[in-house]
């Protein structure tokens, strides 16, 4: 099958962003599971009587109809997968920080279909009130590799000595692992390293010490380029701070 074929129907898909296209209309950027991430034209979804409207917003799981080729696709139907995640309040910014991640780091019409499966499990238990920490750690994780950028948390990068539960390193993006002295600032300590690459975050330290290698190694995949979510999470902070 083309990547790109002139028609699909009913392909699994979820909504990342919308943004208004002329008086009644969207853009949508749209991650589905066998055909990557597209753009599609929906015409007429907006205003009164607007029956597609109401389905076309982020987290729901739905089944996506086009037609086109290129950059220029047009969206046909839309119908409801399954009853939608139902995201506590509080757990929204991260699941807007997923999308805004993978807006950023995935290639238009690139089928990553495991890369969808983990972003639909990270929502259901972001829906199911599962830690956010924890379930955003193991999503960066995932993203990393399955984009080839995985990183090596088993060895350290000069030496290929492996990393050891009661060592100290620093990260080093484009490099990896490196020793360091245990009172180092920034230092991670070995263990959070080997919880993270088994996936097996438990503690403050080991999710402060996972946060601290994954935003390193995603703002070198970014090249500088600041993410809103990031930033909205901050203010949010700062204002309940005061």
């Amino acid at each position: 099958m083309s990547r790109n074929p002139r028609r699909v129907t009913l392909a699994e898909g979820y909504v990342l962003h919308h943004r208004p296209w002329r008086d009644t209309s969207r853009i949508l950027e749209v991650l589905s599971r066998e055909h990557g991430r597209l753009t599609l034209f929906a015409r007429s979804v907006r205003g009164p009587g607007a029956r597609l409207g109401p389905l076309l917003q982020p987290f729901q799981p739905l089944l996506i109809s086009w037609s086109g080729r290129g950059e220029a696709a047009t969206l046909t139907a839309a119908e409801r997968a399954r009853p939608a995640h139902t995201l506590p309040r509080a757990h929204l910014l991260a699941a807007f920080y997923l999308n805004e991640l993978l807006l950023r780091l995935t290639t238009r019409h690139d089928p990553l279909p495991e890369l969808f499966d983990r972003y639909q499990e990270t929502l259901e238990r972001l829906a199911a009130g599962g830690g956010v920490e924890p379930c955003l750690r193991l999503f960066e994780k995932r993203l990393l590799e399955l984009i080839g950028y995985g990183l090596d948390l088993s060895c350290e990068a000069r030496s290929g000595k492996r990393i050891e539960p009661d060592g100290y390193y620093h990260f080093r993006a484009g490099e990896g692992l490196v020793p360091a002295p245990a009172s180092a600032p920034g230092a991670l300590a070995g263990s959070s390293l080997l919880s993270l690459a088994g996936e097996t975050l438990g503690g403050p330290r080991q999710l402060a010490d996972a946060r601290r290698v994954l935003t390193a190694a995603l703002a070198s995949c970014l090249e500088g380029q600041a993410l809103a979510t990031r930033a909205v999470a901050r203010a949010v902070l700062r204002k309940a701070a005061h």
